[in-house]
């Protein structure tokens, strides 16, 4: 297949890029330069709707994952408007250019989070539960919105609401692997709130599935079928680097350092669990947190 993908050059966008190149399928990247553009790259800028539509004719598929690192910084209202524009406008100026192609794509797979549903204690969420209230659930709403020009124009649109992604080089490993092997884990909070997680080999492995299964449709779970409590988590990962993880951030601290992303974040509690894949037969190569920790650590 020829596949468009947006977000190439993100953690996921290049390992999924390599993944479809090793399965032989030719890719068109998205670029946010018109000096970057070439044989094999198409200029975009979503903030002014430019794009060179043209190049996009003879695509079969499209995958969306660019948008602002929700997690780079604090949320400031200028951060948010950031974020909340990458997303919604970026995928509404997407969806819109598909939308009037000549010939069309069959399928668009697009990211969205498992943020969509708020702050849920531990109610099980699958993918009919209806959305949380927050700014992460706002923008999951919003995000999702902007595909409507694909659904209305025949577009096969899958939504993968993605949780905590399990990478050696993914943001949450990476920020806390220093403080574990130094001995300074511990739980966030109460360590009561419930973590929906994928490893990155099964993200790419749904990515595909939803590309390759014509069937499915609309929002996806993207999350392996076993979420855990903060407090499992930080155990799991204690155990395997044969660390402690005695201390305890408090809820208050966390609020004074990030602000309302701690409590959206930090503190919320998301319970997901895959009722689609499910229900279509994806097979989780790392359906437990025990073993996805261990291949990230690995690698």
């Amino acid at each position: 297949m020829k596949i468009l993908v947006t977000g190439s050059s993100g953690l996921i966008g290049s390992a999924l890029c390599d993944t479809l190149a090793a399965d032989r399928h030719e890719i068109i990247r998205l670029v946010r330069s018109r000096e970057q553009a070439t044989d094999s790259s198409v200029y975009w800028n979503y903030s002014t709707g430019e794009v060179d539509s043209a190049q996009l004719e003879g695509i079969d598929a499209a995958v969306h994952l660019a948008g602002e690192n929700i997690a780079a910084g604090r949320w400031t209202e200028q951060r948010k408007q950031e974020i909340l524009v990458s997303r919604e406008q970026g995928t509404r100026v997407l969806a819109a250019t598909l939308a009037r192609l000549n010939r069309k794509p069959a399928t668009l797979v697009s990211a969205s989070a498992t943020g969509y549903y708020g702050d849920r204690g531990d109610e099980p969420l699958r993918e009919d539960s209806p959305p949380g209230e927050g700014f992460l659930a706002d923008i999951c709403r919003q995000w999702e919105a902007g595909l409507q020009p694909a659904v209305a124009a025949g577009i096969r649109v899958v939504t993968l609401r993605t949780g905590v992604v399990i990478t050696r080089h993914g943001s949450l490993l990476k920020k806390v692997l220093p403080l574990f092997k130094a001995g300074l884990g511990g739980k966030l909070g109460s360590g009561r709130q419930y973590m929906s997680w994928i490893a990155l080999d099964d993200l790419l492995g749904v990515i595909r599935f939803a590309l390759e299964q014509r069937s499915l449709v609309g929002p996806v779970n993207a999350v392996a079928p076993q979420p855990v409590t903060n407090a499992e988590f930080t155990r799991t990962l204690g155990r395997l680097l044969h660390r402690p993880t005695i201390f305890t951030a408090p809820s208050f601290a966390l609020r004074l350092t990030f602000g309302q992303m701690a409590d959206e974040m930090l503190l919320s509690s998301a319970r997901v669990v895959p009722a689609q894949l499910a229900r279509f037969g994806y097979q989780f190569q790392f359906p437990d947190l025990d073993s996805a920790l261990r291949n990230a650590l690995e690698r």
